[in-house]
């Protein structure tokens, strides 16, 4: 804010408009305004000269000048992984970022994403799970959170287990420039980037280019060949990407020394004592969803019989019940 205007207009990208709106920012902000918004929401702000923020944020190209934060960035903060993908999941996409997002924040990884709808939310909750950090970054301002149902979400991530950060100010709503802004710092801040389900069209695609581009590991969870919401993670996977099956398979390849290093944790609860016809029926339902033609024939069982004893199951809630006879195991 300081430059010169013939410094400005040397920059890249800043022509002689916005250097005269740099050079008059202060006819243009009303800081005084703005200071009260973030005071009264019980916000901060954090610039790159700030001890908090993110040294790895400060190697990308074109970092935030600033970053609001509603809760608290840690120092163990800096040792993060992003996990995204698209807003329309299934089950099977669903609980594996709960997942791998328990065990990665159970092992000491800060989780990293964007509170949107489907991956994101669920990345959030399987951190909070495990007791772990979990960092939101949001495409709008504070005070503007999006999505609107997920804001019981962002006060359990706030209060002591993370924070929500943007880089807008307080009162700027979302649209479609600002969530590709936002999705660079997910990836700038992250050590890599885990993509669980995404279609050819998903914007995590975008955030996995970006990653590249910054230097940083990416990763995918592989998906059925035929599911459309899989495609865009399948094809990073055929394109490079690392599969990933489990939380050790990313803390092995990034082979970092967490400060609160933990053995990987089982985000499943343990099987209540099972019948031999329940157990059979229970190990034959894949991590994705199964029909029940496909279960009762790995079971070598009547199709009635297979169906009673999944009634036992859901009552036992162990599977449930999806449209078309398919099922699922509840984690």
């Amino acid at each position: 804010l300081t430059a010169r205007r013939d410094e400005l207009r040397r920059i890249e990208g800043i022509g002689n408009e916005v250097a005269e709106q740099i050079l008059n920012w202060e006819s243009i902000v009303d800081l005084g305004a703005e200071l009260k918004r973030i005071s009264d929401f019980g916000a901060s702000v954090i610039t790159q000269e700030s001890p908090q923020y993110p040294k790895s944020l400060r190697e990308i190209h074109s970092p935030p000048i600033v970053l609001y934060v509603w809760g608290e960035v840690q120092e163990r903060d800096q040792h993060a992984i992003g996990i995204i993908g698209s807003r329309r999941t299934t089950h099977y996409g669903t609980e594996s970022a709960k997942k791998l997002s328990y065990q990665l924040a159970y092992a000491g990884l800060t989780v990293i994403s964007g509170l949107a709808r489907g991956i994101d939310t669920a990345a959030h909750q399987g951190a909070l799970a495990a007791k772990g950090r979990t960092i939101a970054v949001i495409g709008s301002g504070l005070s503007r959170l999006y999505p609107p149902e997920n804001a019981a979400l962002a006060e359990k991530i706030r209060t002591g287990n993370g924070a929500i950060l943007s880089e807008f100010s307080m009162e700027i709503e979302p649209d479609r420039q600002t969530f590709p802004m936002r999705n660079r710092i997910i990836s700038g801040w992250s050590q890599g980037i885990l993509i669980v389900e995404a279609g050819l069209n998903s914007g995590a695609l975008i955030t996995a280019s970006q990653a590249i581009e910054q230097g940083r590991s990416v990763y995918a969870v592989p998906g059925h060949i035929n599911a459309p919401s899989a495609m865009g993670s399948n094809r990073l996977i055929q394109q490079g990407a690392k599969l990933v099956m489990d939380a050790s398979d990313i803390l092995d390849d990034l082979q970092i020394l967490l400060p609160e290093s933990k053995p990987i944790a089982a985000a499943t609860r343990p099987l209540p004592e099972l019948s031999e016809s329940e157990r059979s029926v229970y190990d034959a339902i894949e991590a994705s969803e199964t029909a029940i033609d496909a279960i009762a024939a790995r079971c070598n069982l009547p199709s009635p019989t297979v169906s009673s004893v999944l009634l036992r199951l859901e009552l036992k809630r162990l599977v449930k019940q999806l449209p078309g006879k398919y099922f699922v195991k509840l984690g």
